[in-house]
């Protein structure tokens, strides 16, 4: 007797223990995950401050979980190399991604052709961390606020150079957005790494300049380096004198991030229990403090939707700037 000779009650139990036998294996799987190392991909260069924080996570997620992350470190192309090779790897929650904000949320409005599609390809995980970058001048700058630095830019027209750490950086984005807010006519300088933009302010070849708020605190705290405002939405824990730029009177609510994804179509139940592993470990007293040790406000708590959503409005944020600023891929 063929399937479709038997009684319609026969064919439903045939169909649903096909289907279950189908859905177990996956079920067990998802369970029983996981069962072997996890590689964790890392878009950027040993020793970096992605690569330090993933390498922080990585930690904690292998004794949570019992299981190696090892981390694998892909750089170049702002980050679409690892992020490329996390987008086409298999969605079995055996390859995830730490990845930043630039490189997820910048790159769709510069580049020319993505190699992946951001949302199709990769699953927003969990964020981690949200901070800001510095605008910072060398001491004999003639401006101590950042109105002062408004006013005396719009005072002298392209007279000055700036720093970032090269086309579609945060910095170059930040302070693009600050020139069309402000008024100013600046012109940009990329480098290949922050320390060369550090080197020049402390050696008088550059006095304007963008930077990240971790390797830049010493040379703050020396005198070396004036601070004037940061372009995340909350102020840096180690500098609670420098004000936000909303709260210098222009509003951006777009932060530097780090964040973890996945290959799309991952099981849903590894989603969720990395973002709540993930979630937790941001809250560990150590943890905390090494955050706030680097000038970053505590990790903020958020869901897979919620933090789906911040890639979304930044985006946005960033595209429009791109786009007022006419800035082109290198």
């Amino acid at each position: 007797m063929t399937t479709s000779q038997r009684p319609t009650w026969q064919r439903r139990q045939f169909v649903c223990a096909a289907l279950a036998s189908a859905i177990a294996p996956q079920a067990f799987a998802q369970s029983d995950w996981p069962n072997r190392p996890v590689k964790l991909i890392v878009p950027s260069a040993a020793a970096g401050p992605t690569d330090a924080f993933a390498r922080l996570f990585a930690d904690q997620l292998s004794k949570t979980f019992n299981q190696p992350f090892v981390v694998d470190n892909k750089a170049g192309a702002n980050g679409l190399i690892g992020n490329d090779q996390a987008a086409k790897a298999t969605p079995d929650g055996y390859t995830v991604l730490f990845s930043y904000a630039a490189a997820i949320a910048v790159n769709p409005s510069m580049q020319l052709k993505m190699p992946y599609d951001t949302f199709k390809d990769l699953q927003p995980v969990a964020q981690v961390g949200g901070s800001g970058t510095l605008l910072a001048v060398a001491p004999d700058f003639p401006a101590k606020t950042y109105s002062e630095f408004v006013q005396h830019i719009k005072a002298n027209p392209g007279k000055y150079n700036y720093g970032s750490w090269g086309v579609g950086s945060g910095g170059h984005l930040s302070m693009e957005f600050i020139k069309h807010a402000a008024g100013l006519q600046m012109n940009h300088v990329p480098y290949k790494s922050i320390p060369q933009i550090i080197t020049d302010l402390l050696g008088g070849v550059l006095q304007v300049a963008f930077i990240d708020p971790f390797t830049s605190l010493p040379h703050i705290r020396s005198g070396k380096l004036r601070p004037l405002v940061i372009s995340g939405t909350r102020r840096g824990p180690q500098l609670q004198d420098v004000p936000t730029l909303t709260e210098a009177g222009h509003r951006f609510e777009a932060d530097a991030w780090f964040g973890v994804f996945v290959p799309a179509r991952t099981p849903a139940p590894i989603v969720q229990r990395l973002n709540q592993e993930i979630n937790r470990i941001s809250q560990l007293p150590e943890v905390r403090t090494r955050f706030n040790a680097l000038n970053m406000p505590d990790s903020p708590v958020k869901s897979v939707d919620q933090f789906t959503q911040t890639i979304r409005s930044d985006i946005d944020t960033w595209a429009q700037i791109i786009r007022i600023a006419n800035i082109k891929a290198e």
